[in-house]
């Protein structure tokens, strides 16, 4: 296994913590001592918690479509990839003990106070919904669907009311029914 640099290993540490207590609850002093740093070295790789939390969105962004193309690799049917989409949704869901979406998270505890992280935030659901839209629209050109960006934006918020729903509930029955009623809207 390779040594983790030190830039990763702050941007580890400080996204488990910020997903867990939240980004207000979490203290700079708290990152150093867990992420067993230097205040400097933390220094040097980030100028402000700011840009630390820039560095965590980022990465699970990346992490985010990382993980859901390769969970679905191996699908080339569209309508079988959004539905392995509300599958990937749930298992994250399952693995975070139901702790919810990472953006959702922030953007809820920040609110508009923090603009670029508000606006990575919608720019990270847009790209979302445009996965959507690109698989709809692809499978829409082997039948006629009337309005795929109607179709492509109603799975999109049935998704978006999956993740918050079970994570209120702390379980995946929502998935399920989105899975159902996506399989209707897509004949």
């Amino acid at each position: 296994m390779k040594k983790e640099k030190v830039r990763e290993r702050i941007i580890r540490v400080a996204s488990d913590l910020f997903y867990k207590q939240g980004y207000n609850s979490t203290g700079i002093n708290q990152i150093i001592a867990e992420a067993d740093i230097a205040i400097g070295s933390l220094y040097n790789h980030f100028s402000s918690k700011n840009d630390l939390l820039q560095a965590y969105l980022v990465k699970e962004e990346f992490d985010w479509f990382e993980g859901f193309e390769n969970s679905t690799s191996k699908i080339s049917d569209p309508k079988e990839k959004l539905l392995a989409l509300i599958d990937y949704r749930k298992k994250l869901q399952q693995t975070s003990k139901f702790a919810g979406c990472h953006f959702i998270k922030i953007v809820s505890e920040i609110g508009e106070g923090n603009p670029s992280i508000s606006a990575f935030t919608r720019q990270h659901k847009e790209k979302q919904k445009d996965l959507i839209r690109t698989l709809v629209i692809e499978y829409g050109s082997k039948i006629q669907l009337d309005d795929p960006d109607f179709i492509a934006e109603n799975i999109f918020l049935l998704i978006e009311g999956a993740v918050v729903t079970s994570t209120i509930n702390r379980q995946n029955d929502s998935f399920d029914q989105v899975k159902k009623i996506v399989q209707g809207l897509l004949p």
